[in-house]
Formats: C-alpha cells, structure tokens, sequence
C-alpha cells in the first residue's frame, strides 16, 4: 500500500523535481568519475606523485559530500513544507505519524536509487572521456574501456548514500514534533513576509555594497599579506553577502513604499514586489547561492590558470632532452652515460662547467659580504636580482632600502633562490648549448659579456646591467645584450641567469659545478630519470654545506639554487625531458581536476535551488498570471513578464557572485601570470570560467523558464 502511495507520488511530482532528479543524476556521475582518478593503478605505477591526486580528489569529494548534502537536506525539507498540507490531510483521515515519515522517507529513497543508477551508467561514460583527457595530457596513449572497480563503487554509493540518510535521519525527527496544525501551516511560513524594521536594515544595502568595493582596493592594494588578512577578507566577504541580501530585500519594500518613480512603469509593481517578497523569505538561501556561484567561479578559474600553464609554459622548463648536474667539478658523467646509453640512442652528449668568480686574495668569503658593507664583486647579479624583482618584495632590504647583505649571504646556496656566487658560463661552451637547442650562434669581443635570464624577469632586469661591474683580464667588460630564450636556468644553467664571457676570461674563473646536456633520438623510455637518480648522485657534504676541494678551490659550494619561481618551481638534478613533462603535467592535473570537479558540482547545486524554488511555486503564480491576464494582458506580454520574473530572480545571485568571484579571480590571474611569466590577459581565466558557467547556467534557465511557463500558462 506505501509502496504503491510513494510510487505514484514519485511520478506526481516529477515535473516539479525533475531538474533536482537530474542535479543528483549528474553528481553521482561525476562523483563516480573522478573518483575513479583515486583508484587507477596504471597511473599509481607510472608516477612518484600518484598520490597527490588520490589525496586532491578525495579532499575534493569530502567537500563535495557536504554540499550534497546541504542539497538534499535542503531540498527534503522543501518539500515537506511544499507538501505539508497533504501530510497533514493524511493524519486527518487516521494515518500514524510513522506511517507518513516512511512513506516520505520511501518516496526519496525511491528517487534517490533511480537518480543513482541512471548517473553511474552516466559515469561509466563520463569516466572514458576524464580518463582520456588525463592520459591526453600527460602525452600517454588510453584505449578506452569499461571499468567496473568494486572499491570506487562502493565509495560512491557510501557518499551518496550517507547524504541522503542524513537529510531522512533530520527529516523523520522533523516529523515526529509536527502536529496536524503544523503540517497545515508549515507552507504558509515561507510566504510570510515580515516587513519589521525596514527602514533601519534598507541601510544595510548601501553599506555592502560599499564594503563590497573597500574589500575589492584591499586585495588589490595588496592588503593580503598573512594568513589573518585572508581569515579577515573571508569573514568580512561571508557577512557582507548574507547582509546584502537582507538589505536588498528592505530598500525594494521601502522603495515600493514610497512609490518610487519606476514602481508604476509596466509590469514593474507587479515584479518589484514578487521580487522582495521572494529576496525576504530567501535571504539566507540566496547568500549561501551566491558563496556556492563565488567558490564554482574561482575553482574554474584556478583550473583554467594551471591549464593554461601547463600547455604554454611546462614545455620551455626543460629544452634538453636529458640534462644531468654534479657538484664535482670533476665528474665525466661516465656512469650516467652508460645508463642513457642502454636504454636509448645518444645523438650529442656534451659536458660543461658553470663557473664562478672568487673574490681576490680569499678562497670565498664566510659570509659572502665585504666586511666593509661593500656588495662583494662575486655575488653582483645575485644581491641585485634579490633587492630588486617584485618576487621578493623588501625580503632582502634594510628598513633604509639598502640591501641586507647577512640575510642574502644566509639564504644564498642554502636551498633558496640563488647560488652563492653568480654563475658563469664560457662562450663557446653557450654556443653549444644554443646549437643544441636550435638557436643561432651569438659572438662577443674580447672586452664584452652578455647576460641570458629568463623571459620571465626580462623586462624587471632592465637596468641590471647599469648596475653591475663585470672585470676581464685587461679592465671592464662592456655589456653587449640580453638573451631570453629556454635555456633550463631552474638550477642548471645557472638560477634565472648565466653571464656569459669570452673563453680568453677562463683564467678569472672556478668550475662551480658540472652539468651534461644530452640529446637523444626519438623519447626518452619511461624510467630513464630514477635509473640516474639510482647512480648514487652528485660527491657528498658534510652538515656544514662546504665541499672537498673542487680544482683545487675551497669552500665552493655545488649549485643548489632554483631560480625566483614561486607557483611551480622544478628544479631536479637528473633531468628527463620526456620523463618530467609527463609527471608534472599529472602533478598540475591533480589540481586542475579537483578544481573543476567542485566547480561543476557547486554550480549545478546552486543552480537546482534556484529552479525548484521557482518551479515548485508555479500553482502559487499561476493564479497570480491569470489575474494578469484578466486585467487585459495577452499571452506573449505574459511572457515577458515570466521572463524578468526569473532573469532577475537568477541574476542576483549571480551578479554578486562574479562580482567577488570576478574581482578575486583578476587578482590571482595577475599574480600568477607575473609569478609563472605566462603571456596571457589577465581576465582570460575568468573569462573562460564565465562562459563555461554561463552555458550551464543557460541550460538550467532555459529548462525553468520553458516549465514555469507551461506551468503558469493560462
């Protein structure tokens, strides 16, 4: 008998709940897709870093199943209320309050299966176009096949599962305090409109709006500087939206009040006043919307940036096919090139040095500084790259602007940004390398030196040579040009630079550390940087960070510098061009999906609460629309006023949302791509992320306005 009840009003009520039932039947479709990343052994096998996506992801779906299970709390106890009169007719005619609870509770789960099952055949589906992405990207070849894996079902329906025994556990103590009086009234609360204080709270408006623009100079002014100025902006973003909402909803009843001039213009009375009532009743649903749109737009956003970053940039950090670094400067690499050897065919193998330059009369300074304060001639181009790249910021400045020579000296060789001394690196030695690489030779006079950096810092290094005193042999050399191309500057050709000096200059130089660039004929087998890094690596040090004696010097230390890169930051002593663009392609899609992934789902959650609210309100509207048209208004002119009625309802939370989401998102887009170098505009990845947005939202639109309409029509 409640089986067949339940049933019948499953089907009563589809057209209602149809795109909720389709919301859930897409969750569980992406939640089983993406959780299939967590259990795909092949990966796990392939990459060191397998485990950070298993991690992401399933940080990712732990966040997921809360907001899931916000929805479906929500959406049960909507509909309870919606349906409260005929819950309170059933205990009229003698039904037990049990009897009623778990008819309910069989009418959800009944839907909740059906939803379930039709979205894991979807995630079968879904599961053969993410993998196929993924392996598309990490530049590996996927046969597609249907996989069935017992252990990311089971998590599936356990997550699914748990939200939806959760909103019943809440929804049959619900039951059980209601009486028929409850149950009778239970609807009429969320029409109530409690016009209390108007006047006062319509200021409210005004002052988020208000706040909405001192947070957005704060973040752009760089206000953020700790993590108490994030806690500080999020707090602060939280109550001004919530507060927005309930002084929107104030200002529109007090400006229909006093009948402001726009109030009597068309259908606008009609609008204005549908529109605050619904605003009244659903402030603190439309604030959590606008937090769900805010996190959907900067989830995208940041998945867009690594995207982005990952196809334009990854591809110049590591123009050699096999580039392998040593702290003996008296290394032939000989072990290296016979593992290279065996496992594929060498066209060029070459072996260099970086140099450095000693200070005269000392063997390396303790410290890295003059005792006289004076910036040490070895160290020029480290200590001004230091004071002087925005990366920093006043890092390695005294309160006077002066440079903190201590700190540099501190942090200098010991894992941070640059080595101790500046690098060099003999000319022919970089004509070499360019002619490896596919460049055109370059040529310097005897009394002439260049410089080549990183496109990243290019322009920020204008005056660098302005600044700096290179010595030759017979006097000052003369600077004769920057050169920006990939050159592997993130730890061996030097961090973010090498000066380059004529051969005759060699004198004046020490062998700071060895490095062997290698190309090979076709790719590089799968393995070939852990059988390098297996050899046994570059001579050991003791605690203390100094060497033996390296031709003859003391107290040189091997490069251990990584260059100003702070977003991704590669910087590896074997490195396998075709080995490492694979791995840290997986490594950023471990971001970039997770990223996305809460994006969808928060989106289309908060997308479903705005369709169901409106559709679940049709029979209240139709009413209304039919006393429209019997004051004399046709059916398209109705139209158009259904049309508003739901473009304003659906653009509210909207336009708030790309407003914080907007401005938050140029803030890192213009952060990442000074950071990372990438030539991008800096509203792209927002751009990008609204037009996708945009398309879902369409989508929901379109199918609320085509059923409210068929709903109301009359």
């Amino acid at each position: 008998m409640l089986g067949k009840l339940a049933f019948r009003n499953v089907r009563r009520s589809a057209r209602d709940y149809l795109v909720y039932f389709l919301t859930m039947t897409f969750v569980t479709a992406l939640m089983f897709a993406f959780n299939s990343l967590i259990f795909t052994r092949d990966i796990e096998e392939m990459f060191q870093v397998a485990g950070l996506m298993m991690a992401l992801v399933g940080l990712a779906t732990f966040f997921i199943v809360l907001i899931v299970a916000w929805l479906i709390n929500y959406m049960v106890r909507f509909m309870l209320e919606k349906r409260s009169r005929e819950f309170g007719i059933y205990l009229l005619i003698g039904m037990k309050k049990k009897e009623i609870a778990r008819l309910y509770q069989r009418e959800n789960i009944l839907l909740g299966i059906c939803a379930f099952l039709i979205g894991m055949v979807f995630g079968v589906l879904l599961q053969q176009v993410i993998m196929a992405i993924l392996y598309s990207m990490i530049r590996m070849k996927y046969d597609l096949h249907m996989e069935f894996n017992r252990d990311c079902i089971l998590m599936t329906a356990a997550c699914y599962g748990g939200c939806y025994l959760l909103a019943l556990f809440r929804c049959k103590r619900r039951f059980k305090k209601m009486n028929i009086r409850d149950l009778m009234e239970a609807q009429k609360k969320n029409e109530e409109v409690r016009e209390s204080h108007e006047q006062l709270k319509r200021w409210l408006f005004p002052a988020s709006v208000l706040f909405l623009g001192l947070f957005a100079a704060f973040i752009f002014l760089g206000g953020i500087q700790n993590g108490g100025h994030v806690l500080f902006f999020l707090v602060g973003i939280v109550l001004v939206i919530y507060f927005f909402y309930i002084g929107l909803s104030s200002w529109l009843v007090c400006y229909v009040r006093r009948r402001g001039d726009a109030v009597y213009r068309g259908q606008n009375l009609f609008l204005l006043r549908q529109f605050s009532s619904k605003l009244k009743t659903m402030s603190f649903t439309m604030g959590t919307l606008t937090a769900l749109f805010t996190v959907a737009f900067l989830g995208c956003t940041v998945a867009m940036m690594f995207s982005d970053y990952q196809n334009k940039i990854l591809e110049t950090k590591f123009p050699f096919d096999v580039q392998i670094n040593s702290a003996d400067t008296e290394d032939d690499f000989a072990d290296e090139l016979e593992v290279i050897e065996e496992s594929a065919k060498i066209s060029e193998a070459y072996p260099y040095h970086i140099y450095a330059r000693l200070p005269k009369g000392e063997q390396g300074s303790a410290n890295g500084a003059q005792a006289d304060g004076r910036i040490p001639e070895e160290s020029q181009v480290n200590i001004w790259l230091s004071t002087h790249l925005k990366t920093f910021g006043r890092t390695y400045l005294n309160e006077d602007g002066s440079p903190n020579l201590k700190k540099i000296a501190k942090d200098s060789g010991q894992g941070a940004f640059y080595c101790k001394y500046d690098t060099y690196m003999k000319l022919s030695d970089y004509n070499r390398l360019r002619s490896m690489l596919g460049y055109p030779a370059v040529s310097l006079g005897e009394h002439e030196y260049l410089i080549h950096l990183k496109e990243r810092i290019r322009k920020e290094a204008g005056n660098l040579k302005d600044d700096i005193t290179i010595r030759g042999n017979e006097g000052e050399l003369q600077f004769a040009g920057y050169y920006a191309e990939p050159f592997s500057q993130d730890g061996h050709n030097g961090g973010d630079y090498v000066i380059v000096v004529p051969d005759s200059q060699e004198a004046l130089l020490t062998p700071y550390y060895s490095e062997l660039a290698v190309d090979i004929e076709g790719e590089a087998p799968l393995g070939l940087g852990n059988k390098l890094d297996n050899i046994g690596g570059p001579k050991s040090r003791d605690d203390t960070g100094v060497d033996e004696d390296f031709a003859g010097h003391k107290a040189l230390q091997g490069n251990i510098c990584c260059g100003s890169d702070t977003i991704v930051v590669m910087s590896v002593e074997n490195m396998v061009r075709d080995n490492l663009i694979p791995e840290t392609k997986y490594m950023l899609s471990s971001l970039i999906f997770p990223c996305f992934y809460i994006g969808l789902v928060f989106l289309c959650v908060a997308l479903t609460v705005l369709s169901v609210q409106q559709l679940s309100d049709s029979a209240k509207y139709k009413f209304r629309y039919s006393v429209l048209k019997k004051l004399g208004m046709n059916r398209q002119e109705i139209g158009m006023v259904i049309l508003k009625q739901l473009v304003c309802y659906y653009l509210c939370p909207v336009f708030l949302a790309a407003v914080i989401g907007g401005s938050v998102s140029v803030f890192m887009s213009g952060k990442f791509i000074f950071y990372t170098g990438i030539r991008t505009a800096v509203i792209n990845y927002f751009g990008l992320s609204f037009l996708l947005f945009f398309g879902i939202y369409a989508l929901y639109f379109i199918t609320t306005y085509v059923s409210f309409r068929r709903n109301v029509e009359v």
